[in-house]
């Protein structure tokens, strides 16, 4: 495991031990109580948050009328309410499976496509998974440790160390490894040299090794490392979504691998990266409640106002995973 300090440069004051306190208070409030408790007290953490976090609420409806200009204002605000609630949920999910065993853990899953990444770790080149901050994305990565093989997860430090220990130990429970920016490509391509997988977030506002794809028709600084990766290495590139179900369940689903552009392509990265963005826009259409309206995702075109709030990490962060 990584050093805390050295990752997140930073030494634990008295509020992030008091953070700490809490979160560790609700995973042990968590750990007796059955699923269906668990979502209820995700959906009233979001609700409280909702009614609180005013600059959240307004910068989520921003980007919700800018998403969908024809969408009437009460169901954009119906969209905000629950996607509130989602990410609440998502928080008291991740909590409680941190105290489940792995047959717990798969008992509440289920898989649909993953003989695609199969299929891609045959070729021996390893893979290259994707999705944003949308759904439960980060149970997806637990549990594939368990279906498939553990992966290395690209990330960034949060702010308070102490929750970065704790949320490294819970995304290495299963086998996966945390990859950090600080020496981060070489380890990625170590990893896929060994035919593993690597996974990342592509949806995070960045300011360096950029490029701008549209994103609701809108342009938005995108990583370029996913397709600069691909490019460079043949590994198949393979777009990951978990969503809920009913009853406390969720649902793995590994989409078909993205075609890469042609070898000709004088604007291959950027291409590449454009058509990773539209599967990824493809599912927040057909679910837009679970995915982080919050984020100042088009910065570039808004007021750079400071947002603060439930989520400051996510809404202020400038890397490319979480």
């Amino acid at each position: 495991m990584n050093d805390v300090r050295a990752e997140t440069g930073r030494t634990p004051t008295l509020l992030h031990r008091l953070e700490y306190a809490a979160v560790m208070m609700v995973r042990a409030a968590l750990r007796p109580l059955p699923m269906r408790a668990v979502l209820a007290a995700g959906t009233l953490l979001g609700r409280v948050f909702h009614a609180v976090d005013r600059s959240h609420r307004r910068l989520a409806l921003v980007n919700l009328q800018a998403a969908f200009p024809v969408r009437p204002l009460d169901e954009r605000e119906a969209i905000a309410r629950e996607m509130f609630g989602h990410f609440g949920r998502l928080l008291m999910v991740l909590l409680k499976f941190s105290t489940m065993t792995p047959e717990q853990m798969l008992a509440r899953v289920e898989f649909d496509g993953h003989e695609r990444v199969v299929a891609a770790h045959a070729q021996g080149r390893g893979a290259l998974l994707f999705t944003g901050h949308f759904g439960y994305w980060e149970i997806n990565a637990l549990v594939h440790a368990l279906t498939l093989h553990p992966m290395a997860v690209m990330a960034r430090p949060l702010d308070n160390p102490l929750l970065h220990d704790l949320l490294e130990r819970v995304r290495a429970q299963t086998g996966n490894t945390v990859i950090y920016r600080r020496g981060a490509l070489r380890r990625v391509l170590r990893t896929l040299a060994a035919n593993q997988a690597v996974a990342l977030l592509i949806d995070q506002h960045i300011h360096t090794d950029a490029v701008y794809v549209d994103f609701f028709n809108r342009p938005a600084a995108t990583t370029a490392a996913l397709a600069a990766i691909a490019l460079r290495t043949g590994a198949p590139v393979i777009p990951v979504f978990a969503l809920p179900l009913a009853g406390g369940r969720f649902r793995m689903v590994y989409e078909h691998a993205v075609d890469p552009p042609k070898a000709d392509d004088p604007d291959a990265v950027r291409d590449f990266t454009q058509r990773c963005t539209d599967v990824l826009e493809m599912y927040v259409r057909r679910y837009p409640e679970l995915w982080l309206w919050m984020h100042r995702r088009w910065r570039d075109v808004e007021p750079a106002t400071p947002v603060r709030g439930m989520f400051p990490a996510a809404a202020s962060g400038d890397e490319e995973g979480e």
